[in-house]
């Protein structure tokens, strides 16, 4: 009876400390560090996906080295990632990135995102939508 109090201790520990690091990002190799992206993105509220989701590539985009990059979001909950896509999209927006000149600021950029990825689900979303090609004079031309 006791040895079992012991072991029912011992792995209810081993999951409280396993369930802790379920908001931040592995970062141990790509693969995990990529499906931790995603579990975790999968499990913040509606609102905040796109953010963290541009935030991670602004970050990704900005260090190539894959041995640096695993290091700087190895440990970073989602909060974290989206502070750092922030200081990263400030500094490119300062010295003149050619991507950044059409946004007057970072929530500029989260919201004409947000509005993309809501056009992109109402066009997915509809099953009955014509196909857009359908009737067009180049597909016709090109299909021949």
């Amino acid at each position: 009876m006791k040895k079992r109090s012991i072991l029912l201790l011992i792995v209810s520990s081993l999951a409280l400390v396993a369930c802790g690091k379920g908001e931040q990002i592995n970062g141990h190799n790509t693969n995990t560090a990529y499906r931790s992206i995603k579990m975790i993105k999968n499990r913040l509220p509606t609102d905040n996906r796109i953010e963290y989701e541009v935030s991670f590539w602004t970050i990704r985009d900005s260090i190539k080295d894959d041995a640096e990059f695993l290091n700087t979001v190895d440990g970073k909950n989602p909060q974290q990632i989206v502070e750092l896509g922030k200081q990263i999209y400030d500094k490119r927006k300062a010295e003149g990135f050619k991507d950044y000149e059409q946004f007057t600021t970072w929530e500029a950029m989260i919201a004409k995102f947000g509005k993309e990825r809501i056009d992109q689900d109402r066009v997915h979303g509809k099953k009955d939508a014509p196909d857009p090609r359908q009737g067009s004079v180049m597909y016709k031309l090109k299909s021949m």
